[in-house]
């Protein structure tokens, strides 16, 4: 066994005040390696004015037994730390003799016996100062004891490995499907966008093409039944009209029957007699559209050829206004 003698600087008008205090902060019946210990005194009689000196300790730790932090000093009042905030309410409780707790936190780190010192307080009033000495205690400190008759070394075990259940996979598995619905949207995007590309790089066909497959559409008669007439006539409309902006520049697909005739009636390229029938087709158009006038087939048969007819002579037209503007030019 080892055995600590802490010693102290002795100090002068000692007054023997009985024993300090150890108090276990680990509630056990002995004192293990490494539990720690509150070692300290209470000092009662304290009246108000009065100061308190203590011994400093910190020079004694060392490897076997350690101070953990310096003096702890506690105000008390039958055996009960003052705690409250109210600076007004402990003044008045102090205007009585209290006591004063202070103490340090020891933790031993070998087997043994250890005599601790005894701890000395100087109290000081304005008219007198007295030395306090408490006497030091002895502590034993023990070990786990261990039957060696029983005692039987077993390999170190590994890890133990619990089955994954499906709550802990779920997480996991809603991480994967999200991360790859991202990436299919990202996929779908990129190809989208590379046919969009694909799309404004291929050549437009002319305006007079697009125009007259979009009449082809309508060439059937099962488009003059009643109930089909409004898409027949809404179709026909909408493909002059589209090709009207295309080559007259008139905002037609905007404009209503009377504004698109009122813009075209100067244009030269046009006949008297084209402009009359393609008036009539229009409101023709207008009234089954918004009417709900039925067409007669003699109106119907005439509607799709009275459109195609415009198409082509506006377009030759145009291509015979370029065919000369080049042969002037050649000459």
């Amino acid at each position: 066994m080892n055995l600590l003698i802490l010693l102290l600087t002795a100090l002068l008008d000692i007054v023997p005040s009985g024993e300090a205090t150890l108090v276990q902060l680990q509630k056990r019946d002995s004192i293990l390696i490494a539990d720690q210990v509150r070692y300290g005194v209470t000092v009662s009689g304290v009246t108000a004015g009065q100061q308190i000196a203590l011994p400093d300790l910190s020079a004694a730790s060392n490897d076997t037994l350690t101070i953990l932090g310096g003096w702890q000093l506690d105000t008390l009042v039958n055996g009960k730390a003052i705690r409250s905030r109210n600076s007004k309410a402990a003044a008045k409780i102090l205007r009585k003799p209290f006591d004063i707790s202070a103490s340090i936190v020891l933790a031993p780190f070998e087997e043994g016996k250890y005599s601790l010192p005894d701890i000395p307080v100087l109290l000081a009033s304005p008219d007198k100062s007295d030395t306090l000495l408490f006497k030091g205690l002895e502590m034993e400190v023990k070990t786990m004891p261990v039957d060696t008759t029983t005692f039987e070394i077993h390999d170190i075990k590994g890890q133990i490995l619990y089955p994954v259940t499906f709550k802990e996979l779920l997480p996991w598995i809603g991480g994967g499907l999200l991360a790859a619905a991202l990436i299919a949207l990202a996929i779908w995007l990129i190809v989208r966008a590379q046919r969009r590309k694909a799309e404004a790089l291929k050549p437009k066909d002319p305006a007079y093409i697009v125009a007259l497959r979009e009449l082809d559409k309508y060439r059937s008669d099962k488009y003059w039944a009643p109930e089909k007439q409004k898409a027949f006539y809404s179709g026909i409309t909408d493909a002059l009209k589209f090709y009207m902006d295309d080559r007259f520049g008139v905002d037609a697909p905007e404009m209503t029957t009377a504004e698109l005739f009122d813009a075209l009636k100067s244009d030269k390229d046009i006949t008297p007699q084209m402009f009359s029938d393609l008036k009539e087709l229009f409101e023709r158009a207008d009234f089954v559209k918004f009417a709900k006038h039925i067409a007669s087939d003699e109106e119907n048969a005439k509607a799709l050829p009275l459109a195609v007819s415009f198409v082509t002579t506006t377009y030759q037209t145009d291509i015979q206004k370029e065919v000369n503007g080049e042969e002037a030019a050649g000459d």
